[in-house]
Parts: C-alpha cells; structure tokens; sequence
C-alpha cells in the first residue's frame, strides 16, 4: 500500500467526519443537545479515544520495533561481511579472487537494494549469483590447521550472511500493517472528529483546528506505514553502513 494515499485517505475520512458533526448539528433538535447529553457523548468519545490512542500506540510501537530490527540487520550484515573478508585475507593470498567476488557481491547487492535511480523499486531476494562464490569457499584446500580452522570460520560467517539475507527478504515480505486493525481505527477515528464536530462552534478557527488534528492523526498513520517500508520512502534505512563496509573490503 502507498504510505502517502492510505495517510491523506485517512485525513479526508477523519476531517469529514468533523465537517459532518457540525452539519448534523443543524439537523438535531436543541433538546437533544443540552448539558446532559452533551456529558454522555463526551463520555462516550473519551472511551472511543482512549481505545484509539492504545491502538495507535501499539501500532506505532511495533512498527518502530520491526524497522529497528531491519535497520539492525543491516548493520549486523556490514560487519559479518568486512569480518569474512578479514578471514580470507588471513587465510592466505590464494583467497584474492574471492575477496574480489565478494566485494563485487557487496557492489550488486547495494545497488539492487538502494539503486540509484529514483524510479527503480528496490530488490530484497537474494539470487543464486552467489552460489559460485559459496562452491568456491568450499572448494579451498588448506595446507595447514592455520588455514583449516579459518576454513571452518570463513564457511560459517558466509551461510550466516546468507542466513541474514533471507531474513530480511522473507520478514520484510511478511511485515505489513494489519488492515482489518486499519479499519477499526480509523472508523473509531471518524466517530471521535464527528463527536467534536457536533458540540463545536462552526467558525474558521475551529475548523482549522480540526483539519490541523486530522492532519497530526494522519501523519502518524504515514510515519506507520513508512516504517513498515524501512527500504523505501521518506524513512528508507541508510546504505552508510554497507558502502563503509565495501570500502574496507580488499584492505
């Protein structure tokens, strides 16, 4: 879903909904807006908005715990990949090629996942371009325990890296805002601004003041669901940490 239509969607929905209490003001007899139901209804608005306020918060505190946990990752995956090529570089000078393909590896992958055209869309799957390079990590023959032990790490730290490659593909497939839990909110959302709505003045400055609260309400479902994009849009994760990784590659 687009962060940007689904957040302005949800301000025409909220703001409406307080352009149509004022509206439904009018139509409503004076005797049903007098003091004891206007304490009922403000009563029942402040349910509403404390469920809202809970849901918004726990929406809000996954998201940020899901793009933490990718932004996490990322930098995990930057020091495993200088790691390994510090491990063939102590392996001997007969991992040369390999350091060269895997920093070639580095080079693809960040341009697949942060290209830099705008209007390419990004590529988490990992493709078995990086077979050749495995098979070959495989294939090195130590000439000594030295070279055998760092053998064993090498082997490791590279099906780790490939582990945390799929990770972070299969988890950001599977990372989304819940709809349904959408909805509701945004219905319970809509009944709260037509509650104010129906009990406020119809003047320029209460409009505006509710078109700025459907706004901020607003914002936050964008801030939401650009979270849960962490490789995308205005909240995208930064590539610092794997061009400093690729920079130290082959030194």
């Amino acid at each position: 879903m687009n962060s940007t239509v689904v957040s302005s969607f949800v301000f025409v929905c909220v703001f409406a909904g307080a352009l149509a209490g004022m509206a439904l003001r009018r139509a409503i007899p004076e005797d049903h807006l007098g003091a004891d139901a206007k304490d009922v209804v403000k009563l029942a608005m402040g349910l509403i908005a404390t469920m809202a306020a809970l849901v918004l918060g726990m929406l809000v505190s996954t998201a940020k715990s899901s793009y933490d946990t990718r932004k996490n990752e990322v930098a995990e995956m930057s020091s495993r990949v200088v790691v390994l090529d510090q491990l063939l570089a102590s392996y001997g000078p007969e991992t040369k090629d390999l350091r060269e393909e895997l920093r070639n590896i580095v080079i693809i992958g960040l341009e697949r996942v942060w290209p830099d055209e705008a209007s390419r869309q990004y590529d988490l799957k990992p493709r078995d371009d990086t077979q050749s390079f495995y098979s070959q990590l495989q294939a090195l023959t130590p000439n000594n325990g030295a070279q055998s032990a760092a053998k064993g790490e090498i082997i490791a730290m590279a099906s780790n890296l490939r582990e945390i490659r799929w990770r972070i593909f299969i988890e950001a497939e599977q990372t989304s805002m819940s709809i349904p839990l959408l909805v509701v909110l945004v219905a319970w959302l809509v009944a709260i601004f037509v509650g104010f709505g129906l009990f406020a003045p119809p003047n320029p400055t209460v409009v505006v003041t509710l078109a700025i609260s459907a706004l901020a309400v607003s914002a936050a479902i964008f801030i939401i669901m650009e979270m849960y994009t962490p490789f995308s849009g205005v909240m995208r994760i930064s590539s610092a940490p794997i061009r400093e990784a690729l920079n130290q590659i082959g030194h």
